[in-house]
């Protein structure tokens, strides 16, 4: 869909997206460099595809569709063949009256137009749809079970010998089977939304597992024969070596699915069988989401917001691999992002590109260690410094140096929670006064799955349960009770979970719980869980911690005092989630019981 230049500006000024002032600089820029103003709005987030798309369609009028790929039947993929599809993005949904409903991305395009009226033998309905809604649904094409079309392609290349080390040259070429295997493995997980493949070789077998949602799950078991040939290939991609068997390598390449940019992280290991290989998804386009979206509230989301903008300082951000502690950082620093501060980051590896910040990867071959990247960050006049890992005293002492000095400071630790991250920085040989002084706060997280809204089951917990659930969340009495109900409140007034009225506590018992469905839906993929979403804690380094601090006491008694303060814990976090329909008690004791 592209949208002339005076229309676009028009619509911007419309829809009050910017001001005659804004406006003129836009149009500036777009002849400066040469782009449309289309992609600049887009590209600076003034508009989105979607609302572009709906404007677009009244300015020619042709009706807006948002395609559901779930109500289209399969039939139809058949009337325009996938090659054809993808070129002109362009899609039969359904019919009425005898008329084919054809959605385009561009439906101005004559050409396009009259090409599918002669693949449809009929002239067919137009509708205009996003970009993003078109991707969706042309992933339907090639659907159906990763094993069941990764069979057909494997079964194409059954002459490869059992137990086969040297592979020829034609057997992981683009158009060869182990090719295509290996692209069909990839789609798959994008389409699964799934965070990581896994490919691991057995005696018998290769066996593909997913990782979604932070649960693995096996996708198939591949033939012995293919080992060699699609570890080849995985290698080929990410730039490897493929005569290199005995030690670790880790690689990276990008791909292009669903109008997605995705870079992928490759490591492989030497194991018994083979190497297995594990291959990181990261969704390039993905957006910064607002504090609230990733699942801060209440007194956590306060003491954040309050920590970030301070002048100078260090806020720490602790939680085992795979927590979403990076994900946290990334929203923090696009929040603080403007032309006015200059935010410079030493990362290992850099998953999240910020536009406008200076991000320097680690590279221990070359020296450039988290300390010697933080030393060299202290040169170039940096307002906020991104570290990506505290791993020793030296980048400890360091980060600490930096945030007295009139920086504010990020970075991660690897601890169970909130308040043991004080007592690690002690252990690192940091000067109890100068984390006294220089730590804002520190927030400790774990990832649920969310339970999916379409097919979550409610429930009263009877007896058994309510007893059950005030041994694991501690609460013993009357006034926990009243508390909960407060904070369930708190919640609901902002925005968390359920969108209906009511609340599923009263001041005296646990009225309604959730819990996921045990065949799931379409929706759903059939799991019961549908993504992911944080719960935190959010220990303020107030001046009753700082004491502690000071008197080098454990961090459990610094996690009581800050509870007493009314920090609200990782589990009550969970808890309350769990009461407004966004996870279930079984999550959130999966990833916080210790």
């Amino acid at each position: 869909m592209k949208i002339a230049d005076k229309t676009i500006s028009k619509l911007l000024l419309e829809y009050k997206k910017v001001t005659e002032a804004e406006l003129k600089k836009l149009e500036t820029e777009s002849s400066t460099k040469k782009v449309s103003i289309q992609q600049l709005a887009l590209k600076k987030g003034l508009v989105t595809d979607y609302e572009l798309a709906v404007w677009y369609s009244d300015v020619i009028d042709v009706p807006y569709v948002e395609l559901e790929p779930s109500k289209i039947d399969g039939k139809y993929l058949k009337l325009i063949p996938e090659k054809t599809a993808t070129r002109y993005r362009a899609m039969v949904f359904g019919e009425q009256d005898g008329v084919f409903k054809l959605a385009m991305e561009d439906p101005d395009d004559v050409e396009a137009v009259d090409f599918l009226q002669k693949q449809l033998k009929s002239k067919p309905a137009l509708f205009l749809t996003s970009k993003q809604s078109m991707s969706a649904a042309l992933d339907l094409y090639g659907g159906g079970d990763v094993s069941g079309e990764l069979t057909k392609v494997i079964a194409e290349d059954v002459e490869a010998e059992s137990e086969k080390v040297e592979v020829k040259e034609e057997e992981f070429a683009e158009d060869s089977p182990i090719a295509q295997t290996v692209t069909l493995l990839i789609e798959y997980a994008v389409k699964a939304g799934a965070s990581d493949i896994h490919i691991e070789p057995r005696e018998e077998h290769v066996r593909i597992r997913y990782r979604i949602d932070g649960v693995l799950k096996e996708a198939d078991k591949l033939p012995k024969k293919v080992q060699a040939a699609l570890i080849s290939r995985i290698k080929i991609l990410a730039n490897l070596k493929i005569d290199e068997r005995r030690i670790p390598q880790d690689g990276r390449f990008k791909i292009t699915k669903a109008g997605k940019m995705f870079a992928l992280r490759v490591s492989t290991l030497p194991i018994a069988d083979g190497e297995k290989v594990v291959i990181r998804l990261l969704d390039e386009s993905n957006k910064a989401l607002s504090m609230e979206d990733l699942g801060f509230w209440g007194s956590s989301l306060k003491t954040i917001n309050e920590a970030i903008i301070q002048p100078h300082g260090m806020v720490l951000v602790t939680g085992p691999t795979g927590s979403g502690k990076s994900t946290t950082l990334f929203s923090v620093l696009s929040l603080l992002n403007d032309n006015t501060v200059n935010i410079s980051t030493v990362e290992d590896p850099i998953e999240y590109k910020i536009e406008g910040a200076n991000q320097t990867q680690v590279n221990t071959k070359t020296g450039m260690t988290f300390a010697s990247g933080l030393r060299a960050l202290l040169r170039q006049d940096p307002n906020i410094i991104m570290v990506g890992e505290v791993r020793d005293s030296e980048t400890a002492d360091m980060a600490v140096q930096a945030a007295l000095t009139g920086h504010l400071v990020f970075s991660t630790l690897h601890t169970n929670n909130a308040a043991t991250c004080l007592p690690r920085l002690l252990d690192m040989g940091v000067e109890p006064f100068l984390i006294a002084s220089t730590v804002r706060a520190v927030i400790g997280q774990r990832l649920v799955r969310h339970v999916c809204p379409d097919c979550r089951v409610s429930y009263a917990p009877d007896a058994t349960q309510t007893e059950e659930l005030t041994k694991m969340f501690g609460l013993s009495s009357a006034g926990d009770f009243k508390q909960l109900h407060e904070l369930e409140q708190i919640a609901q007034q902002q925005g968390v979970g359920k969108k209906d009225g009511d609340l599923s506590t009263t001041t005296s018992k646990v009225a309604r719980l959730w819990e996921a469905s045990e065949k799931g839906c379409e929706s759903c993929n059939g799991n019961g869980y549908k993504g992911r979403i944080g719960i935190y804690e959010v220990l303020e380094n107030t001046t009753d911690i700082q004491t502690l601090i000071m008197n080098n006491e454990s961090a459990d008694k610094m996690q009581e005092k800050a509870i007493e303060l009314g920090m609200t814990t990782m589990q009550l976090d969970g808890l309350i989630k769990a009461l407004r329909g966004q996870t279930t008690i079984a999550e959130i004791l999966r990833v916080t019981r210790e």
